[in-house]
């Protein structure tokens, strides 16, 4: 495959193609945010006041019980989208920023210049 021109708009961070690892890794983030529920506890453990947040803090957001909302988040955290600290009786989670950046940078659209 012939390689893009300079002058080709790109997004600034991808400058070759994915390896096969991983394009695995990031596909099984993508594969993760895939479900409603999922991109939502993503988006609300994110925003969450101190960037972390214990299921306790989460499962109001939903009409889910409190192992379904443990379920989608240990799908989360398989995927490498967020971290756990167990703290007493409560788990903790915290988004991974480097994975939100890898799943960010390849679907970054070119900035292109006012034409």
């Amino acid at each position: 495959m012939p390689p893009v021109a300079p002058d080709v708009p790109r997004p600034s961070r991808v400058a070759e193609p994915l390896t096969q690892e991983q394009s695995a890794r990031i596909a099984a983030g993508f594969k993760a945010l895939a479900d409603p529920v999922r991109l939502r506890l993503l988006s609300l453990v994110a925003s969450h006041l101190d960037g972390e947040a214990c299921v306790c803090d989460l499962v109001g957001a939903f009409d889910l019980t409190q192992p379904t909302i443990s379920h989608h988040l240990r799908v989360l955290r398989d995927a490498g989208l967020v971290e756990s600290t167990r703290r007493g009786t409560w788990v903790y989670y915290r988004v991974v920023p480097e994975a939100l950046t890898s799943l960010t940078t390849i679907i970054a659209l070119p900035s292109v210049a006012a034409r």
